[in-house]
């Protein structure tokens, strides 16, 4: 039997649409679990933990809670924040201390690749400190690079919201070209993998449709050979429709967009590639250019979400709490892939040291031999993710979202 105590969900790391949706599977899943009896929240993710600022998730009226599955972005609050177990030990043992201080059990770390390694590390250190935690990961990025799981949740709708972008911008560039526009470039967000920037070409299905040139961070940018393939497209069907990820770089490895700031994990701010090959472009070629970063959009454009991804989330946070229930601490439920067509899927597990500070690139069979387009085996992968819709409700021509009250529970400790 499992130990009876709380529990805690937090959110980290950059928004998904469907995030809410994994919350919402582990907090129905948590309150059916005979062995958990309260159940609480991180405020900005492990923020919350360590300033011992707890979300009440029972004062949330049952609305709030259903709607959870409709709304993007981090409901509870997410963070950026990277724990280091040899620089700050002191900050593991505060979250346990914490833990223990509200009767703490079970915690939920719903993110991607570091905040896997966070949960690895919780699950250590309530060990070392005799008190044990079950500490368990909950998949979530719209990069859609975490090894083992076939995909992530997140994924499938800003690969939806991507594709259904530039397909809408191409009809627009085909129907202006002839006095205006000549090359538009589209940004996506993807800093080493491609999977985003990538789902711009299920798009593509005529020789009309753009993308017509996918920039993918696996592959060197070669500005000769870019400007040559712009020019060839132009020159063929008139104008040119460019599919670029942030993560664009030259040979030498550095970024086109390279801002000179890092964000809290220490990585690079990246942001502007298009701009740059826009006046790349303009300058050389003397051809009219035209931009668009989808940005935050993107990965908050929940009125547009794929019904795979939503299904997958709710089932991914349900898992989290069976895990939970069979003592799996250190693990993350993942998805595996049973069959293309029909598209089947299940929902399995992995240890989350396995998965942690680890990145799944596109691999070389989904990118075209040239290096800018997809394959078929690209779009075999990614187009039953997504497939479907699971609209919001709407209320005056608006998604309807919840906006949660996020009382805390007393703290307990200084």
């Amino acid at each position: 039997m499992p130990v009876r105590g709380n529990a805690v969900y937090a959110q980290s790391g950059g928004v998904t649409s469907v995030i809410n949706a994994s919350a919402y599977g582990v907090i129905k899943a948590a309150m059916e679990a005979q062995f958990i009896d309260d159940i609480y929240a991180g405020l900005f993710g492990i923020n919350g933990v360590l300033d011992d600022k707890l979300i009440d998730v029972s004062k949330e009226s049952f609305e709030a809670i259903e709607g959870l599955r409709y709304t993007p972005s981090a409901a509870f609050g997410s963070c950026r924040k990277k724990l280091d177990i040899e620089k700050n030990h002191h900050e593991f043992e505060r979250i346990i201390q914490v833990f223990k201080a509200h009767k703490i059990r079970y915690f939920f770390y719903n993110g991607g690749n570091d905040s896997m390694d966070t949960a690895y590390k919780i699950s250590l250190v309530s060990k070392e400190m005799g008190y044990e935690v079950i500490s368990i990961g909950v998949p979530k990025t719209v990069d859609n690079d975490l090894p083992i799981t076939d995909n992530t949740p997140g994924y499938g709708s800003v690969a939806k919201y991507n594709a259904v972008s530039i397909r809408e911008g191409s009809f627009d560039v085909e129907s202006m070209h002839r006095d205006s526009t000549k090359v538009f470039f589209l940004e996506s967000m993807g800093r080493h993998a491609g999977w985003i920037v990538g789902s711009t070409g299920l798009a593509a299905v005529s020789e009309k449709d753009g993308p017509h040139l996918i920039l993918f961070p696996e592959r060197i940018f070669n500005q000769d050979e870019f400007l040559a393939k712009v020019d060839e497209v132009v020159s063929k069907i008139g104008y040119c429709v460019v599919a670029v990820s942030e993560g664009v770089h030259r040979e030498d490895g550095s970024f086109l967009a390279d801002s000179g700031l890092k964000d809290s994990f220490g990585h690079k701010q990246l942001g502007g590639a298009a701009l740059i090959l826009s006046g790349i472009v303009a300058g050389e070629l003397g051809l009219k250019t035209h931009t668009a970063i989808l940005d935050y959009c993107q990965r908050s454009g929940r009125h547009i979400a794929s019904k795979t991804d939503v299904q997958q989330a709710i089932a991914c946070g349900i898992k989290a709490v069976e895990l939970a229930a069979e003592d799996k601490n250190g693990f993350m439920p993942v998805i595996f892939r049973e069959s293309n067509n029909p598209y089947d899927w299940s929902i399995g597990e992995a240890p989350i040291l396995a998965i942690a500070n680890q990145e799944k690139k596109v691999p070389d069979h989904f990118v075209r031999d040239d290096g800018y387009h997809i394959t078929d085996a690209f779009r075999e992968y990614a187009t039953p993710l997504i497939a479907g819709e699971d609209y919001p409700p709407y209320k005056d021509g608006l998604p309807n979202y919840v906006r949660l009250k996020k009382v805390l529970v007393p703290a307990k400790t200084k």
